[in-house]
């Protein structure tokens, strides 16, 4: 690790990529603490302060994750990445299912840039709609619910249109952000970004959890934040180790004479992760448990709604983790089967004289493909489900209620980003390193 250290100093690139990158975060993290016109900071400030209002966000949990905080602070940075990743996934699903979507992903790189550009359009409409319902919401007096306090000054047309235009150009800089990171800095922009604003709120967090439980000694807090960073860093581990594991399904490449020279000849191997969704089944099964939450707040008089608040609100009842626990595995099956393609492959494999050593080529390496990714899909979709359930585990176990930072879809996204970070670093130096046997 040291070395490693070493050589980023040795590397003026490198270091140079990573002082860019520090550069843009910096002016990220300004703009997620700077509020929109029109937006009283004493009154927001006193209302998250309110225990109920506290209770509150965790209808939002999801949104003020990806933005740090900055969403119940209505800064410029408000909305964070959220309507970009949303705007991702739906490109990704429709891929699938749009025809035309689906002939630009196979024409390279022209057609991977045409894909980003209807993401960029889509994100900022998504923005548009976003920063709507949450000025909406603030201007009505239901952002903070329990909270009387006026968290805008003004609720003119003229101000509120002003509040969302805000809000939509800053999700506008904080795309140009993230692609200024991937084409100038280290890692990948949009992922940088989402890592910065999760482990923003990690110290907060964790000092809210001693603070809550502390007695006149104070023993009984330290002893707790103590244990909560040893749990985080256990949990940590064990992330990192599902998370590189793996099965190398052989491959090998005929030789083949094209016209004087011989091509082939080379085995390889085709990657399938255990984890092969990544943390976007999370994500899905959280925003679709949301809606029910949602319901119950525009419309709380209705016996809908107070079946839901008993189940669904808190999220720490037995059915709503059931469930929950259900959606997460079902979107594990349902997103690997539309990114991975074992037909496809095979396809490829056979065209260009691929095969697996003991499978024939065609449908039975296509049918191998599947039985073998069906078999890693299955203890995936379990460790993804009880990553997701760890904040409720610890609301049981040590009281630390929504304030765990160690859990869930923050985690997944932190030890993910930074082992693909690490990983992008380490390429880079090795691109640089020059030595050879005569050293």
């Amino acid at each position: 690790m040291l070395t490693g250290i070493k050589d980023i100093f040795r590397s003026r690139d490198v270091l140079k990529k990573l002082g860019f990158t520090l550069f843009v975060l910096v002016i990220f993290r300004l703009g997620s603490v700077i509020p929109v016109p029109n937006v009283n900071v004493t009154n927001i400030n006193e209302c998250i302060a309110i225990g109920e209002a506290g209770e509150q966000a965790g209808l939002f949990s999801m949104i003020n994750l990806f933005s740090g905080g900055a969403m119940l602070q209505m800064a410029i940075f408000a909305l964070g990445i959220m309507p970009y990743i949303t705007a991702s996934i739906i490109l990704q699903l429709m891929t699938v299912v749009v025809p035309r979507l689906e002939t630009l992903k196979k024409e390279g790189a022209s057609g991977t840039a045409k894909i980003t550009q209807y993401t960029r359009y889509l994100t900022l409409i998504l923005a548009v709609l976003n920063a709507t319902a949450y000025v909406s919401m603030a201007v009505n007096g239901k952002l903070f619910q329990g909270c009387n306090l006026d968290i805008v000054y003004n609720d003119g047309l003229f101000p509120i249109i002003v509040m969302i235009l805000t809000m939509t150009a800053g999700t506008g800089i904080v795309m140009w952000l993230g692609e200024l990171i991937t084409d100038n800095g280290v890692g990948r922009g949009m992922s940088v970004l989402m890592f910065t604003q999760i482990a923003a709120r990690f110290p907060t967090s964790l000092w809210s959890i001693k603070i809550a439980h502390d007695t006149g000694s104070g023993d009984h807090g330290w002893f707790l934040f103590l244990l909560v960073i040893a749990i985080g860093l256990v949990v940590m581990l064990a992330i990192i180790f599902m998370e590189q594991g793996q099965r190398r399904i052989p491959v090998q490449y005929a030789k083949r004479m094209v016209g004087r020279k011989m091509y082939g000849g080379t085995k390889t191997y085709i990657p399938l992760k255990v984890n092969q969704s990544g943390v976007i089944p999370v994500i899905f099964a959280s925003s679709l448990l949301y809606l029910p939450a949602l319901y119950a707040q525009l419309w709380p008089n209705t016996a809908a709604a107070a079946w839901i608040a008993q189940y669904f609100v808190k999220g720490d009842h037995p059915v709503y983790n059931v469930i929950f626990f259900a959606l997460v595995i079902g979107f594990c099956y349902f997103y690997v089967s539309i990114t991975f393609n074992p037909e496809e492959i095979s396809d490829n494999m056979k065209k260009y004289g691929g095969f697996i050593p003991g499978i024939r080529a065609g449908a039975p390496t296509a049918n191998y493909l599947k039985y073998v990714l069906s078999r890693l899909t299955a203890p995936g979709s379990l460790y993804l489900g009880l990553i997701a359930l760890i904040p409720t585990i610890a609301m049981v176990a040590v009281g630390a209620s929504q304030n765990f930072p160690f859990g869930g879809t923050s985690i997944l996204i932190v030890v993910g980003v930074g082992l693909d970070t690490v990983k992008q670093i380490q390429s880079q130096l090795e691109q640089r390193s020059y030595e050879g046997f005569l050293k």
